[in-house]
């Protein structure tokens, strides 16, 4: 058995996505524009994009949220995966990054069904409450912020939505209880949330790709979500 060294798993990542995931060059150029603007290549690989599709598609999805935006690269695999009347609400902190994100998801033919807000997730997501249910939240944002994000996603969505919470692993640093990285401190006090909190059954998994060790969390609501939320 081959040690699961960077080189092993890269090489297990490319065959896993050249079998899998294959090449699209709308998806391709969204990250060429990203880099080019000089904004870190930190989108998800692409059979993590991939699994975000086809969540979207097993849960049914017309609805989803998106907390951080980026280039759009997981903007555009969602979008692809809920119906043509669908839309995903993504959330982009840098109005200049959300100008990216917009023209990337406009090539990529998808632009109709994405409604980018510009602003902090913290700020942005309060606006929410007026709109209908989320169906599939995706939390990839400043980490500082899950818990904030995980409340709510729990608020914005209803029993069975789908939660995905990205970066979890940090590199193996996530099981240090004596960190002091903020990063990583705000993602172990989110699993504690998705542990310990009624309105969320969660679990995680490591995951060895392009972007190196890490691993997300998926979780879905509870009834407890439709509960009604006491300040």
């Amino acid at each position: 058995m081959t040690d699961p060294s960077p080189e092993a798993w890269r090489r297990v990542d490319a065959y896993l996505t050249e079998t899998l995931v294959g090449h699209d060059p709308d998806l391709e150029a969204a990250v060429a524009e990203q880099q080019s603007a000089g904004l870190p290549a930190i989108e998800v690989a692409p059979v993590s994009g991939k699994l975000l599709h086809l969540l979207a598609r097993i849960s049914g999805s017309r609805r989803v949220l998106e907390i951080g935006t980026l280039g759009a690269y997981s903007t555009i695999w969602m979008a692809r995966g809920i119906p043509v009347d669908g839309v995903v609400v993504t959330i982009e902190a840098e109005p200049d990054i959300a100008a990216i994100a917009r023209a990337n998801v406009d090539r990529a033919g998808v632009g109709a069904k994405v409604d980018i807000r510009t602003g902090r997730g913290e700020h942005v997501l309060p606006t929410l409450q007026e709109e209908p249910p989320f169906d599939l939240v995706f939390i990839d944002a400043d980490k500082e912020s899950n818990t904030i994000y995980l409340d709510w996603a729990a608020r914005l969505g209803h029993p069975g939505t789908v939660v995905v919470v990205d970066n979890i692993g940090r590199g193996g640093e996530v099981a240090d209880p004596a960190t002091t990285a903020s990063n990583v401190i705000g993602t172990q006090r989110g699993l504690e949330m998705l542990g310990r909190d009624p309105r969320f059954d969660a679990t995680a998994l490591q995951t060895l790709d392009s972007k190196g060790w890490d691993g997300v969390a998926i979780a879905v609501l509870t009834d407890a979500a439709a509960l009604p939320v006491t300040e």
